[in-house]
């Protein structure tokens, strides 16, 4: 009598998932025009700097970079949408550095107050918070 064992049942591996986002790197054609801009509104500088080719902004486990790259500015490509712990105050910070904002925050019908600038060389950000 021959004893063996069945096949092992074949099985599909899992689908791999979309964990979170990492990074987005944004390019600049004036990094001592740039840093200053993201510093003004609370980035913290994590590498690089207004001297350096590559700059990041380190918050939340994520990273915003800037590249110096003569491709830049951009024609509206989106925007980046960073929640804050308070959409007015960062507001308040950005009209204290003399930057000017799209509009002042306001409550979206999806759920979030938010305000839109646009960084030196065109990329928009949105700085929102969902509402309780």
């Amino acid at each position: 009598m021959s004893t063996s064992n069945p096949p092992a049942p074949q099985t599909t591996p899992p689908e791999p998932l979309i964990e979170s986002v990492s990074a987005i790197t944004l390019a600049t054609s004036d990094m001592q025009r740039a840093v200053p801009f993201y510093e003004a509104l609370g980035f913290p500088l994590s590498y690089g700097g207004p001297q350096q080719a590559f700059t990041s902004f380190a918050f939340g486990g994520t990273y915003l970079n800037l590249i110096a790259d003569a491709r830049a500015p951009v024609a509206w490509w989106g925007r980046v949408i960073i929640y804050v712990s308070d959409v007015d105050a960062i507001y308040n910070k950005a009209l204290a550095a003399g930057l000017q904002p799209s509009f002042a925050p306001s409550d979206a019908s999806w759920g979030e107050r938010y305000f839109h600038i646009t960084d030196p060389d065109g990329h928009e950000l949105s700085f929102a918070r969902p509402l309780c």
